[in-house]
């Protein structure tokens, strides 16, 4: 089975990488709130957006695999039938 091909175990990989960027994003940002860095404040509260989407789209990828597998109950992790 290649890992890959696991919509579950893709999911969330993105969601838990999301999640770690989406927190270092924020704490960037008030760093550079803090210090009155105007571009480091950007620089992380984009950081921040781009880790909210990464762990969104990680959850969406979690939900489309339930789905299939509810869907189609015979299907493996890797796309194929079960006979």
């Amino acid at each position: 089975m290649d890992k890959n091909n696991n919509l579950n175990d893709k999911g969330l990989a993105n969601e838990v990488k999301g999640s770690v960027k989406e927190t270092i994003g924020k704490v960037r940002g008030d760093i550079g709130d803090a210090v009155d860095n105007e571009s480091e404040h950007m620089k992380g509260r984009a950081q921040q957006a781009e880790g909210n989407i990464q762990k969104n789209l990680g959850k969406a990828e979690e939900k489309i695999d339930e789905k299939l597998k509810r869907k189609n109950p015979d299907r493996t992790d890797d796309g194929a039938k079960n006979y």
